[in-house]
């Protein structure tokens, strides 16, 4: 099964770069966001704050909107499960191995390595095949994600349990992507957040509840991280992957995401002064040198 095709919206060349920019930009900003809020909060509590506060204002948009639901209980059960791959899976995962100290470009680093997985898994899911050309900027980009990650574990920057958890959102947001391009691709983008928002909540507040104690200092890092997680990405950036994976083919809108390491290793150095080597340097040029091969028709 596949989705039918979706026309491509008119385009300038001045959107064509920055609308992938600021998307990146954005995508990136999440770890920092992550980063500065979660020393008043644990991950999952923060999370479920998170989307409850995202449905709440994206319900209300849906109703004045008059947007479109789903159109049968399989296409909801879909954006369900895309919901919980994408939202709960990845961003939880990523929560996780930050609130276990991991540094925001590392796990930036390690969930980079998603367009590798979604070229392999790509033409089994929604019939798309990657070039040579895009599997030699693929395994590219791999190499400079492993030399940065193999640093930062040789210098016990990074442990297993951290490593472990971000693993776990880079398989979540991989699967999650492709899912969503093949089932959901013709539900509104403003009920399919809405909806994914939703059963993002239903799995992570009882995980909370059970194994977090729930508690939050209300200082104004904590309110600047919980507003700018909701307003600039569960509502900016995600909107933005959505529209990014329905106008291009999944394997060249996820090497974008090869370009969101290095943008967040400097925001991490601005914000907190996470320190990189020369051969973390090394090896995010490697990786921009893979994403401009993969990306480049």
């Amino acid at each position: 099964m596949t989705d039918r095709a979706v026309p491509a919206a008119p385009s300038t060349p001045v959107l064509g770069f920055a609308i992938p920019g600021l998307f990146v930009l954005l995508w990136s900003s999440g770890f920092i966001g992550a980063k500065l809020g979660l020393p008043y909060c644990p991950p999952l509590t923060f999370l479920s704050m998170r989307f409850a506060l995202v449905i709440a204002l994206m319900l209300p948009v849906c109703w004045i909107a008059r947007a479109k639901w789903p159109s049968s209980r399989q296409e909801t059960f879909h954006v369900f499960v895309s919901g919980a791959l994408i939202q709960a899976g990845y961003l939880g995962g990523v929560f996780v191995a930050l609130s276990f100290g991991m540094p925001a470009g590392v796990a930036a680093l390690v969930v980079g390595l998603q367009p590798i997985l979604t070229a392999f898994l790509s033409g089994h899911m929604v019939d798309e095949r990657a070039s040579r050309r895009q599997w030699i900027g693929l395994v590219l980009g791999f190499a400079g994600v492993l030399t940065v990650v193999w640093t930062k574990m040789s210098l016990g920057v990074v442990n297993w349990e951290g490593a472990l958890s971000a693993i776990v959102g880079l398989v979540a947001i991989t699967y999650g992507t492709l899912y969503q391009k093949r089932y959901c691709a013709q539900v509104d983008m403003r009920t399919n957040s809405a909806l994914q928002f939703i059963a993002a909540l239903v799995v992570t507040a009882p995980l909370a509840l059970m194994f977090e104690p729930l508690e939050v200092q209300w200082t104004t890092a904590f309110l600047i991280a919980l507003g700018w997680t909701v307003f600039g990405l569960s509502l900016g950036a995600v909107f933005l992957l959505f529209w990014l994976i329905r106008r291009g083919a999944a394997t060249a809108v996820v090497s974008l995401i090869y370009l969101c390491p290095p943008v967040t290793a400097i925001l991490a150095w601005l914000a907190f002064a996470e320190a990189y080597s020369v051969w973390a340097a090394a090896g995010m040029v490697l990786t921009a040198t893979g994403v401009w091969l993969a990306v480049k028709t």
